[in-house]
């Protein structure tokens, strides 16, 4: 059966100028896939007749009249925007005319919208929110990326799960690694939430490391580290923020003179390798994780090159059917019904 993504196109800071050549280069890569644009009809068509291309015969075109705004509040957006591009795409996977919903719109309207259309699976207290970022060793999958600002051990033991099944998925890993995100490696540091954490993932079926440190997340020493939404999101914005600052000063010191000039187009090879392999664009698409139904979130400033990775992100968990993956080891760690 061919698999139906719906694209909120709508959602971002550039819409439809983004969402819809990323969508057409994704029907290119996988003749299986359909798509479902969702929003403003008549852009919809605008933008196809622009593009005139053979792939537009896999896309289903889906009116919704309303957008959410990127600063809209979650409940403005739940209460009053129920023709959204965005909820009409999480409707689609509720109806089961979509497998997977790909958005880059408000991620808190997102969040909160696809948490009341799917609600969660069972033994899953709160969504969590994961992505993978680069490390020495490939990507580590992070997790919460702030969706709960703080989470009980239960919760992290959850996330655990989760995301160990995320990065068997997209990291193709039969039995990947877990860390549990602290001050110190030894058992006896870090919080009591943390400590009683630490001994639950010690006694689960997980593959569990023990305690990691910050600097082990682009070390690569795990597949997976677990956290609450809190330290996660602040690690992920002071990454980005040093990979741009890392840009901004490599830039300015080949500038400098005319020998830093001549020595940066020697180096143009290795700095465009570099710069390839630390593009935030290739780490675009974090999912939603809990909830009965596949949902990621692009960022919304990416450009269609970042997008089509958004896309691919939903495509390889519908493929590995992750949904169905999270339940089953959920009852294997006997959580299901002990909510």
């Amino acid at each position: 059966m061919p698999q139906s993504i719906a694209i909120d196109i709508m959602g971002g800071d550039v819409g439809p100028n983004v969402t819809i050549p990323a969508a057409i280069e994704s029907l290119r890569i996988h003749p299986n896939l359909h798509i479902i644009l969702v929003g403003n009809e008549d852009i919809i068509k605008s933008q196809l007749l622009k593009l005139l291309d053979k792939e537009t015969s896999r896309i289903k075109i889906c009116h919704a009249s309303e957008v959410v705004l990127m600063d809209e509040s979650p409940q403005a957006a739940l209460k009053n925007k129920k023709d959204s591009s965005m909820r009409v795409a999480i409707n689609l996977i509720k109806s089961g005319e979509a497998s997977a919903c790909v958005s880059a719109g408000n991620t808190g309207a997102l969040m909160a919208t696809a948490r009341f259309v799917l609600k969660t699976l069972p033994g899953i207290d709160r969504p969590a929110i994961a992505s993978l970022l680069p490390s020495i060793k490939g990507t580590t999958c992070l997790l919460d990326l702030g969706a709960n600002v703080d989470s009980s051990p239960k919760q992290l033991l959850q996330f655990a799960i989760m995301g160990a099944i995320l990065s068997s998925v997209l990291k193709k890993e039969k039995n990947p690694s877990v860390g549990l995100l602290n001050i110190g490696s030894e058992d006896i540091k870090g919080s009591e939430v943390v400590k009683e954490a630490f001994k639950l993932l010690n006694s689960s079926h997980l593959n569990f490391y023990g305690n990691v440190e910050g600097n082990d997340i682009f070390k690569g020493t795990t597949d997976v580290v677990v956290c609450d939404g809190f330290v996660g999101n602040v690690s992920l914005k002071t990454t980005e923020g040093l990979a741009h600052m890392m840009g901004k000063l490599l830039s300015e010191e080949f500038k400098r003179n005319l020998l830093t000039r001549v020595m940066a187009l020697i180096a143009t090879p290795v700095l465009a390798a570099f710069k390839k392999r630390l593009d935030p664009r290739r780490y675009n698409g974090a999912s939603f994780l809990g909830l009965n139904g596949i949902v990621v979130k692009s960022h919304g400033g990416t450009d269609s090159y970042g997008f089509r990775f958004a896309i691919e992100t939903a495509v390889e968990e519908v493929e590995s059917d992750v949904v169905d993956k999270i339940r089953k080891q959920l009852e294997i760690e006997s959580l299901v019904g002990n909510n």
